[in-house]
């Protein structure tokens, strides 16, 4: 594909290009291109990813990574939707990328969090649900849950006894629901 000498792309645009590329059924990138669902990376120039860029950016000088539109757009979703659930497998850039997100919306109503980071340590990984909604991160209202296991042994069963558990039966509960950012 040709490419005009300047372009800015985000992280999350390349991100759904290499899931229009992959051409994997097996793959996440694969199904969020598919259907259109942004993923988010804060962190994308962080290892080898970010080692391209930065050759890219000698043979392509006009070449920009716009990490401040996908901030914009993640804030925009989560302001706009009616409602915000944040499922957070491990911690850290992430954990906060996303709870930040939602902090601009007063909290998410829904939290779950996955990692085996421990609150004496003071990281950000350790820090109870009690913690983000002290900054607004997580409403006060919600129920969240902080779940201390390796997430390669709880997000299987998690997912098993949730979202899997009756795919057709929620596939027909929410044939109708319109909150996700941008539905008409």
């Amino acid at each position: 594909k040709e490419l005009p000498e300047k372009f800015v792309w985000t992280p999350s645009k390349m991100i759904k290009m290499l899931g229009q590329e992959i051409n994997d059924e097996s793959s996440v990138l694969y199904w969020a291109a598919k259907n259109d669902i942004p993923i988010f990376c804060p962190a994308i120039t962080d290892g080898s990813v970010g080692d391209m860029l930065y050759f890219h950016s000698y043979k392509r000088k006009g070449f920009i990574v716009d990490i401040n539109e996908d901030i914009r757009k993640i804030n925009d979703i989560a302001v706009q939707s009616h409602a915000t659930g944040q499922i957070i497998i491990g911690g850290g850039l992430v954990k906060h990328h996303t709870c930040n997100a939602n902090l601009m919306r007063n909290g998410a109503n829904y939290s779950v969090y996955v990692n085996t980071g421990q609150e004496f340590d003071g990281s950000d990984s350790g820090a109870s649900p009690d913690e983000a909604i002290s900054w607004g991160k997580i409403r006060i209202d919600a129920k969240p849950v902080k779940v201390s296991c390796d997430a390669t042994i709880a997000l299987p069963l998690i997912v098993s006894q949730t979202f899997a558990k009756n795919v057709e039966a929620w596939k027909k509960e929410s044939e109708e629901l319109k909150c996700w950012y941008g539905d008409e």
